[in-house]
């Protein structure tokens, strides 16, 4: 199988071409790569798709009406609408501190909710 995709991890940018057996993972070609890193995100793509999350959820009673939110490390990417639909079920009131956990182990993977952003409670 053949697969055209652009490189995403450095400045370069690079118009990969991947030659890959879906039966034989090592037989992995890249073409086109400036860098190490090339055949890397081929490979991660194709065989282990992951991405982050970064969203905001409403908060009640807070000094602003929503708090930023991330993920704390990739997830698989077929993972992300179990994600969404699990921080759309948030209900927070402020006070929210920068760096809480909000759901642990989110959607039954490794990653973690994170508050990015501290909002006051409206005095």
């Amino acid at each position: 199988m053949t697969k055209e995709m652009i490189c995403i991890l450095c400045p370069n940018g690079c118009n990969l071409v991947v030659y890959f057996d879906e039966k034989n993972p090592d037989g992995f070609k890249v073409e086109n790569a400036l860098c190490p890193k090339g055949k890397e995100y081929a490979q991660s793509e194709i065989l282990d798709p992951r991405r982050t999350i970064a969203t905001s959820v409403r908060v009640e009673d807070g000094e602003i009406p929503l708090v930023s939110v991330k993920i704390d490390r990739p997830i698989p990417k077929n993972k992300i609408f179990d994600v969404m639909r699990e921080i759309k079920k948030l209900k927070l009131k402020a006070p929210i501190r920068s760096g809480t956990i909000l759901i642990s182990k989110v959607a039954g993977t490794e990653a973690n909710v994170i508050a990015t952003k501290t909002v006051e409670r409206v005095k």
